[in-house]
């Protein structure tokens, strides 16, 4: 529809490929064949939407189905959306270049909380009423999916519904429920009122939040028949999911330009600040043949010369050896890289430099995360200062000079010594370094030290902990540049603002709403760019709505208070995440997940052991 027009601006906005679709493997049908249509909309740039799983499975997924046509929507960049504005061309698919508000459903992935402004610029873009209860018809449905919809609260008012947890089978169930409806006719509410069966499905609309005098929730109630609590979809043999035998191939490059094949889902570790790490269980993994299969297919239909073998802990894996050598075989033969992102220092082993070494040729990457071992018991990362050591040195022998290594600041009971900690772990490091006598001739030791600032995110035990304010981070930063007194370590260091809102955004409820609203209308998108990013714009819509950020940022919660996602359950117990949450605070570890179970109640939801104990 809008080829001519798109003919006439593309020479006029950076990456026009970016715009235009036709890539190899991308998925054309004959719109007089389909009986819905689906928009899977990024919301952010094509560049990092097209380096996401998520999308190229689903997207996959539902053209697997004849009558059914996915396409791919991204966030065009400003000097592109200047030139759609201007010649009056609306928000398209890729894959027909048709207006999106003709398509049956619109959903969007929310990976991160600072893409939730983008999700009003989109429908904006698309001539769409940002808010659902404006948006009368009974298509399109507006829904959302992805790890932010956990706490989908602040997004309430925009969206139909959510869809919580894994998406392979619920997608299809619920097209094929706006299909049935849309021959029957009803109404858009009728429509919400069924797919709020759906397990996995949460309507917002259905459900009624009130307030007490101090500003936390009083009460949450579900009305025609929602359930209670929304639980979360899980795909129960891993193995067999479906997965692309395929992917679609951008012209110009990406973020991640490589295949990737997922080789578990879930973490087994436990870390008390990763939100991930709790989404995802129960841990899953694909055996070493699944893996295989898919690797060869991904690398023959594409052309990639590089996979990646993605999870939360690629070396996690229980045939993690078995796994390597026998995607060797084909990759070697092949001239194939094997790409193992997600390494654990203490599973970091002389066969795992040697298989990537020929990838990642400048650094490795480790996340140690707090510069003490009592800091690291309180946040249960389970590593040791000897893992970490072990894991450099295994890399210096191996011909690495430099290394990355992440920390957090702010996080629960820190005190200046664990400040000091990071100092003292990088000169051992360096120490290290120059004491091997195998360690590469005429080169000197470079490390990368990345510090990013706590935020305490829903679904851990540490939802109930406090952001520290600004000057407690700054106060801290300055403290760390202090002690570090060598040039063979550099830092680089997150900016407070994006955290402190990100915070906000994560812990929020339905009133902030109102906050993202007045934030878009003040000109706010594309906020995870430092270039676009507009805190003051942001901090002057909190204010506007009445709203101190402080209140869902700074504030510590009491075990009892109903947290805005509390009517969410995805499979774990908050008498779990307290129990956590009082470990924490006593410097206790709990064991990995594979050790023993430390009764987190995914488990007894999906009706099986998530691993098999001696003397169990």
């Amino acid at each position: 529809m809008y080829k001519d027009k798109l003919d006439r601006i593309l020479l006029k906005v950076q990456k026009p490929s970016r715009y235009i679709g036709g890539e190899l493997n991308s998925v054309e049908k004959d719109r007089d064949k389909v009986s819905m249509r689906f928009a899977f909309c990024f919301p952010d740039t094509y560049d990092i939407g097209m380096s996401h799983l998520g999308m190229k499975i689903l997207y996959s997924l539902i053209n697997e189905v004849p009558e059914y046509w996915c396409e791919r929507v991204f966030m065009p960049l400003p000097d592109m959306e200047e030139q759609m504005r201007k010649h009056d061309i609306l928000l398209y698919g890729l894959e027909s270049l048709e207006p999106i508000r003709d398509f049956d459903l619109i959903g969007f992935t929310l990976q991160y909380e600072l893409s939730f402004s983008n999700i009003l610029a989109m429908l904006d873009l698309a001539g769409l009423p940002v808010y659902a209860k404006d948006r009368q018809g009974l298509t399109p449905i507006v829904c959302a999916g992805g790890p932010c919809v956990c706490n989908a609260e602040p997004i309430a008012d925009f969206v139909d519904l959510c869809i919580l947890g894994e998406g392979e089978e619920v997608e299809i169930e619920l097209m094929r429920l706006l299909e049935q409806c849309k021959a029957e006719g009803v109404t858009k509410h009728e429509f919400l009122v069924r797919a709020a069966q759906i397990e996995g499905i949460y309507v917002p609309s259905l459900y009624n939040i009130e307030y007490s005098e101090d500003g936390t929730i009083k009460s949450v109630t579900p009305s025609e028949g929602a359930p209670y609590k929304v639980r979360k979809r899980i795909i129960k043999d891993f193995d067999r999911v479906f997965y692309p035998e395929t992917f679609v191939v951008p012209f110009s490059e990406i973020v991640h330009d490589r295949a990737v094949v997922e080789v578990l889902r879930g973490c087994i570790r436990g870390c008390r600040f990763c939100q991930a790490g709790y989404l995802y269980r129960p841990f899953r993994e694909k055996t070493v043949e699944t893996i295989e299969k898919e690797t060869i297919s991904l690398c023959e239909t594409t052309g990639y010369d590089e996979v990646s073998l993605t999870s939360l802990s690629t070396s996690d894996h229980s045939e993690i050896e078995r796994m390597l050598a026998t995607l060797a075989n084909y990759s070697d033969g092949a001239r194939v890289n094997l790409s193992l992102p997600s390494l654990r220092i203490d599973s970091f082993s002389k066969e795992l430099v040697d298989r990537i070494k020929s990838v990642r040729k400048s650094g490795l990457t480790f996340a140690p995360e707090a510069g003490t071992q009592r800091l690291r018991d309180v946040i249960n990362k389970n590593i040791t200062e000897e893992n970490v050591m072990n894991s450099c040195r295994i890399a210096f022998e191996g011909g690495y000079t430099a290394v990355k290594l992440y920390f957090m600041l702010g996080l629960p009971t820190e005190t200046m010594e664990d400040i000091e900690g990071i100092a003292d772990l990088c000169q051992k490091i360096i120490d290290l370094y120059y004491s091997l006598e195998n360690r590469p001739k005429g080169k000197g030791i470079k490390i990368s030290v990345s510090l990013s600032t706590f935020i305490p995110k829903p679904f851990t035990p540490f939802q109930f902990e406090p952001q520290p304010e600004e000057s407690v981070i700054r106060e801290r930063q300055k403290h760390l540049m202090e002690v570090i007194n060598t040039k063979k370590v550099t830092v680089s260091r997150s900016h407070f603002d994006v955290t402190h809102l990100e915070a906000a955004l994560a812990r929020g409820d339905r009133r902030l709403s109102a906050v993202i609203h007045a934030a878009w209308k003040k000109g706010c998108k594309l906020d995870g760019w430092t270039e676009y990013y507009k805190y003051d714009k942001w901090m002057e819509a909190f204010r506007e709505c009445g709203i101190d950020p402080a209140f869902y940022v700074n504030r510590p919660r009491s075990y009892d208070e109903i947290m805005p996602w509390d009517h969410m359950d995805i499979l774990l117990t908050k008498e779990f995440l307290i129990r956590e949450n009082m470990q924490a605070h006593e410097a206790r570890r709990t064991p990995n997940c594979r050790e023993a179970c430390a009764g987190c109640g995914v488990n007894k939801c999906v009706g099986r052991p998530c691993f098999k104990y001696s003397g169990n």
